[in-house]
């Protein structure tokens, strides 16, 4: 019998609440409409990424800073709860945790205000503990709710380790184009990828122009999430479109962030990139039919029952 390893996943980045309500429309400036639900959940996309990884059974380490004060605790210990090793997250008595404001409407798009707080004071002692945790992992994970200029610092240490790099260029500001050169996955969604490159994506097509422009700034490889429309990845010359999964929205917080983690840890488990991607797209398709962020991140086993079910 032959078991697979399992991997190790550190993640570097961001650990926000998220505090979120319904309404059937963003309201005009000035204007004040009747909201429906509103709920809070933990999130951030680092402390996503972390959850959805293990979720996927793999060791996942998170390395970050959240603030001394209503929700900095609570951050910490469902971190904990889902399995994730917080023994690196920095509690910051000088900055309130981050936060998101999250505005869900009619049709269960999500309109973001992020406030990041402790998450910006993110610095070298971070890049430190990321150091130290690198030691037998098998990737870093990266995005850019903390100083780019330090996930920079990070990512130059772990392709020095000879560690996967993947990077999510999100929110679609301030990404260093030093960093090209040591991303070896990179995981823009269109408008990220529109940012980046000036491709506008609108299909399969115009994904793979986007990835082919980002493989020419010396990324290994590129995987352009779209949503509901799939997703097309090209590495080393082999590339692809994959389709989503058709099912019902709750609401699309924290959807690439499953995405993420769960081609991450196939990588980590030595399949190849096609087959990667399709992981990430059920574990994103999963995210979207539970309400929340990390509490919405997909079990190993539902993400393998929904790739089995065609």
């Amino acid at each position: 019998m032959s078991f697979i390893k399992k991997p190790t996943i550190v993640v570097l980045g961001g650990i926000n609440m998220d505090l979120i309500g319904t309404a059937p429309r963003l309201p005009a400036p000035g204007e004040t409409i009747l909201g429906g639900e509103f709920y809070t959940a933990p999130g951030g996309k680092g402390g996503n990424q972390a959850v959805a990884a293990a979720r996927m059974d793999a060791s996942a380490k998170m390395v970050g800073r959240v603030g001394k004060d209503m929700f900095g605790p609570g951050l910490l210990e469902d971190l904990r709860a889902c399995g994730v090793d917080v023994s690196s997250v920095a509690e910051d008595a000088g900055a309130a945790s981050g936060i998101a404001l999250i505005l869900l409407d009619a049709a269960r798009q999500n309109h973001i205000v992020a406030i990041y707080g402790a998450n910006m004071r993110c610095d070298d002692r971070q890049v430190g503990a990321v150091e130290s945790a690198l030691d037998g992992a098998d990737a870093l994970m990266l995005q850019l709710e903390i100083p780019a200029a330090t996930s920079l610092k990070a990512a130059r240490i772990a392709k020095e380790m000879g560690v996967r790099v993947v990077w999510d260029p999100s929110p679609a500001v301030g990404f260093p184009p030093e960093a090209y050169a040591v991303v070896d996955v990179l995981t823009p969604n269109q408008t990220e990828a529109a940012a980046l490159t000036g491709v506008e994506v609108k299909d399969a097509a115009s994904a793979e122009a986007a990835a082919r422009a980002l493989i020419g700034r010396g990324v290994q490889a590129v995987v352009v999430k779209m949503g509901e429309d799939g997703a097309f990845f090209l590495a080393d010359e082999d590339g692809g479109y994959v389709p989503a999964y058709r099912v019902e929205a709750s609401d699309t917080v924290a959807a690439g962030d499953a995405f993420g983690a769960a081609m991450t840890c196939s990588l980590a488990e030595g399949k190849p990139m096609g087959e990667a991607v399709r992981y990430g797209a059920a574990a994103g398709a999963l995210a979207v039919t539970k309400p929340g962020a990390q509490e919405a991140m997909p079990s190993r086993a539902e993400v393998e029952a929904l790739l089995a079910s065609g």
